[in-house]
């Protein structure tokens, strides 16, 4: 079993860097992603115009769509240009950056943070410092990724769960939660988190919105304590419950992101894969066995608001 105070440490530096860049490095989108998308402009077909956005993108970024196939995960979730679409816990690549590109001049980017009263929940890494830089997050993160943005590009816009502008709401066509519920389900006793990011979620929706959301999957037959997302893991069945609660109807599911090879026992969190290998830094073997089951198995699920 993977030491508790090493799974605490690792939660909380996780949960830092998924703060930072949306649980992905803080890479760049490359230079010439603008240039594909002027090339691809024209293309009547908006599947062509996300292949080229896709192929522009640093190798570091391609390296993992084995692992997430974007350009089928964009598709099932009816992601097209022109489009107001929320992601949260964006980072530069994951999912923001492909937006940005893929959407066009026409479309936006809104992206989406924890409330601020949830970081403190964190512990360790989230000191009073932290959680004040927070405070100016909606700010900081929208000239970050301006900086970035090139002629042609989708613009940005943000807020944090339980602050949502009065301005955004009704606006987006579709939102996505990419790896971001097992935190919130983790934390929902203490603060009604979950429901909370939800109920944004369905506000910030135009009517017949689409929600998209792809989360680490646990086994139906493990047990629901461990299942409650400090692990990282969510089961299927509950995820679908809370996303009912909160106003949406379940509009279809797909495999696209399952890897049949991560079979997590009650001793497992999802931090011992690929990318993170949490617990196999000084043990050669079990990082080569963490890196032949590849990134986790992965529910991928379309909500819809009701019109």
């Amino acid at each position: 079993m993977t030491n508790p105070f090493f799974r605490s440490l690792f939660i909380g530096a996780s949960a830092l860097v998924l703060a930072a860049c949306g649980a992905d490095e803080p890479v760049e989108a490359g230079d010439d992603a603008a240039s594909a998308q002027e090339e691809t402009a024209s293309a009547p077909d908006s599947a062509g115009r996300l292949q080229a956005v896709l192929d522009a993108q640093p190798d570091d970024a391609k390296a993992r769509y084995q692992y997430r196939h974007p350009a089928e995960t964009l598709a099932f979730f009816g992601i097209e240009p022109g489009m107001t679409v929320v992601d949260t816990l964006p980072g530069k690549v994951w999912y923001a950056g492909i937006l940005s590109d893929y959407l066009g001049a026409d479309g936006k980017v809104i992206g989406a943070d924890y409330a601020i009263d949830m970081w403190p929940r964190f512990g360790g890494f989230a000191t009073p410092e932290f959680v004040d830089g927070k405070r100016t997050w909606t700010e900081t993160w929208v000239a970050d990724m301006e900086s970035g943005r090139d002629e042609g590009d989708a613009g940005f816009a943000a807020f944090q769960f339980g602050e949502l502008p009065a301005d955004m709401e009704g606006v987006a066509d579709a939102a996505l939660m990419v790896r971001a519920l097992h935190n919130l389900h983790r934390f929902e006793d203490e603060g009604a988190h979950l429901s909370e990011a939800l109920a944004d979620m369905n506000a910030v929706l135009k009517p017949g919105g689409l929600l998209g959301v792809i989360q680490h999957r646990a086994p139906e037959d493990n047990a629901d304590a461990w299942a409650d997302g400090s692990n990282g893991y969510l089961k299927q069945s509950r995820v679908i419950e809370a996303i009912e609660a909160a106003g949406f109807e379940l509009a279809d599911t797909s495999e696209i992101n399952a890897n049949p090879d991560d079979q997590p026992t009650e001793d497992d969190f999802v931090w011992r894969l690929p990318p993170s290998l949490g617990d196999s830094e000084d043990d050669p073997e079990r990082r080569d066995a963490m890196m032949a089951i590849g990134e986790s198995d992965r529910m991928t699920l379309l909500f819809r608001k009701p019109e």
